[in-house]
Order: C-alpha cells, then structure tokens, then sequence
C-alpha cells in the first residue's frame, strides 16, 4: 500500500506553497523541511494553468516573487532564475517590470526542481482528509487520502489549492461540453476546430473574460464572439500609487487587526484594483479591433453590457440564454455553441477546507493572523490555509505580493507549535478514527 507519514503535508504546488518551500528551506531545522511533503494534482507545475496564454502579462512586479521581499539574497528569486537560464540580459532590455505569465509559470517550474529538501509530488489528487492520531480524545494527525489509493498522516497541513470555481447555477443543466470555465480554458480550447465558424458567448466583465473574448477572436478567426456583461462596459484596473500601498505586505497587520465595517469598505473600494477590471493593453485592443470591424463590415466580436443571464437551455446543439435587460426589463435570447464563464471563484472557502473543518465539528472558522485555522482544543494537529483569506487578511491574500512574507509568518507559527516529530511521538494507543462523527472528509 502507498503509505506515507511526513511531518508536514502541503496541497497544492502553486505559487503559495512553492514559497513556503523556500521558506521552510531558508528558514527551518531539517527536520521539519526535509519532512514535508507537497502534493500537485496535476502532473507537472504551471500558473494560472487555464489562462497560460502566450501574449498575457502579470500585473505584478517581478520583485514580488516567492522570496523577494523577505530574503533578497535568495538563489530562489526571480532574478536568479533569470540569470540560471541566461536571459537576465534580455529581460533588462525588455524594459518592463510584469513578466509574462509563461515566465512566471517556467519561474515555478524551476523553483520547484530546485528545490533540495521539500519534496514536491505529482499526479496526486486528494480526495479526502480524515482526523488521525486520536490520543485521549485529541486529534493530533491528519490523513489524507488521494484518488490512487494512497495516503500519507501528517502533523500539520498547509491548503493552497485555491478556491472553487464558480458557475452560475443557471448552467447546471447545460452539458459539460458546451460551458468552458476560464479555469480550464487553454485546454478546452485546444479541442475546438479553429476552422470552424463556431458561435461564442463569454460571460463576464473582468481580465479573464476578456482574454477569453480576444483569444477566442484571435484563435477562431471564423467564429462570431460575444461577451455579456452585468455591468455598463469595460473597465480598467485601478492603479492608482496610493491604493497599491493596501497591498504592501505590511498593511495585512492593519488590516487584521481593523473593525468589520472597516474591513468591508476597504474590500468594497479596493475590489476594481484587483476584480472587475481590465489591463490598459486588453481594453485598447478590443475597443479598436470593435472599431476596425466597424470600419471595415466585418464585425465578428460584440459586446452586451447591464445584461443578466436568466436562463440557459438545450435546444438541439445549441445553447440558448435568455438575457434580462437591467435598463428595461425586457428580454431577449441569443443562441450559440459554447458558452465560456468568466465568473471567476466562489467566495466561501473552499470545499475541501469546509468538510475538513466539519469532520471535527466546525461549521463556522476562520484563521488567526498566522493563517492558522481556528478549530477546537480537541483538535491539536494544525491547518493553515493560504489564497482564501480576503475577509480576514485584505484583498492581496490570493496575489503573489505578500507571498514571500506570508510563507516566513507561516514558518515562524510552525516552528511555534512545533512538538515531538512524528516519527517520535508517542505510543499510546490511537483511538480509531472512526469513533468521531463525520470524521471522513470527503472531496
């Protein structure tokens, strides 16, 4: 049987688990780092997986990558992983400070083999989390349990997986083949016959619903493309300097640490500088190839603005929305052959992270400062969760800006908390895992 026992298990092997990698590296004993584990679903690293588009930038400056801001002289840093594969030179000629996002995925990629002490594995999807450990009613362990078969028991855990994507409820019903969420759209794609004069609507008024909207015109130069929109138009990201400052690392103190309401009206204010918004480059690019259509006869891309999706169903091959005019009631249906989804993730946490806290009894949690959650005494083994914490930490805690920060503070309580390593914790009779209730977390 493929059994493993690590000290610490880390899902997921995007960018904020690959930075707490770095950090357990740089800053931990080795035998807290050379005994954890990360898992990846997938069989190799990439960020933003779905949208790993060849043109598209980061929005964020290269010096906020995993160790940056924490540690500058790190053989870890973007800058070094320039110079590892000789082409520090040419990026210093590109005069930006945004990398590509294929850059920043290879970035990870050479992270993650770098790596000399945390273990990285791939093709390892996690299907459920149960308690373990169970000493005199404390459940000190977890055991996770993958979709192979295989499981490992751990002391503590780090969930960086991300939240779930969110699809509208009026798409439950509409084939898996003909809804395209931005999560998977580089791959579902690559299976459509770019000949082909396909009809696309795309559902959204934010980055990803417009890179869809232009790749898709770009990609698929016979197709009809649609985006449909609940808001007046496009918008671009705010940048101001001023509002940048909220995503310093250092503004999560303030932050944590600010009455409710004054959290709501910062997420609220803030939510254009990272939701809701556009790059300069995209908005310039569709409104002039709109206009260029135009100008020519040959519109191929449109765009419905305050328009709400009511409805969606099958008829024959087709997709048909029904469309609600926010201006005037009235409504509309247009029909097509896909229907991709900028709609972003839902807002609760995630999944795996709810029935993991209801398999200890926990309807309600959140996490403390150090992204610890907050479970009952009875339960000792540690969770810390990474990328889903807006309400507690502000806006930038599912961007890369406080990654490098972040992982040492997540070190630092580690080390905190740390007792005997598993391999030497005590021998008293476990009870079985099965006498608490609900205690298999299923995914």
């Amino acid at each position: 049987m493929d059994h493993q026992e690590v000290e610490l298990l880390a899902i997921g092997a995007g960018p904020a688990n690959l930075a707490l990698a770095v950090a357990l590296e740089e800053l931990a004993p080795d035998e807290l780092s050379t005994r954890t584990l990360i898992v990846e679903q997938y069989d190799d690293v990439a960020w933003q997986r779905g949208m790993l588009l060849p043109w598209s930038q980061s929005q964020v400056s290269f010096l906020k990558d995993l160790v940056t801001l924490r540690n500058p002289r790190s053989r870890y840093s973007f800058v070094n992983y320039l110079h590892s594969i000789d082409r520090l030179d040419e990026f210093i000629n590109l005069g930006s400070a945004t990398p590509y996002r294929l850059e920043i995925s290879d970035y990870l990629q050479w992270v993650a083999r770098s790596l000399t002490k945390v273990r990285v594995e791939h093709g390892r999807r996690v299907v459920a989390i149960e308690p373990s450990g169970v000493v005199a009613g404390e459940v000190t362990e977890w055991l996770v349990r993958f979709s192979n078969g295989g499981t490992v028991r751990c002391r503590d855990l780090v969930i960086g997986a991300g939240r779930d994507p969110f699809v509208p409820e009026e798409f439950a019903a509409i084939p898996r083949e003909k809804v395209v969420h931005s999560t998977e759209f580089s791959s579902r794609t690559a299976e459509m016959d770019p000949a082909a004069a396909h009809r696309i609507v795309v559902v959204g008024g934010a980055q990803s619903a417009a890179e869809m909207l232009w790749s898709s015109h770009q990609g698929f130069p016979n197709s009809q493309c649609t985006i449909v929109m609940r808001s007046i138009g496009l918008n671009g990201y705010e940048s101001s300097k001023f509002t940048n400052e909220l995503f310093y690392p250092s503004f999560v103190d303030k932050f944590n640490s600010a009455r409710p309401e004054a959290r709501e009206q910062l997420l609220r204010e803030m939510h254009r500088t990272n939701y809701s918004g556009l790059a300069p480059a995209m908005l310039d690019n569709l409104y002039r190839t709109m206009y260029l259509e135009k100008l020519t006869g040959a519109e191929r891309l449109s765009m419905i603005t305050m328009a709400e999706i009511s409805a969606a169903r099958m008829d024959g091959d087709e997709v048909v929305l029904t469309l609600t005019d926010r201006k005037t009631a009235l409504q509309e249906e247009i029909r097509c052959d896909v229907v991709m989804l900028g709609t972003g993730f839902a807002k609760e946490m995630p999944r795996m992270t709810r029935n993991l806290a209801a398999s200890v009894g926990v309807d309600n949690f959140s996490v403390d400062r150090n992204y610890r959650m907050t479970l009952p005494p009875t339960v000792s083994a540690g969770v810390y969760l990474q990328g889903v914490n807006e309400a507690t930490h502000g806006i930038a805690d599912s961007l890369i800006s406080v990654l490098a920060i972040r992982s040492g503070e997540i070190v630092a309580d580690l080390l905190a908390h740390r007792r005997t390593p598993l391999a030497e914790s005590s021998v008293l009779p476990r009870q079985s895992t099965e006498a608490l209730a609900g205690v298999t977390t299923a995914l």
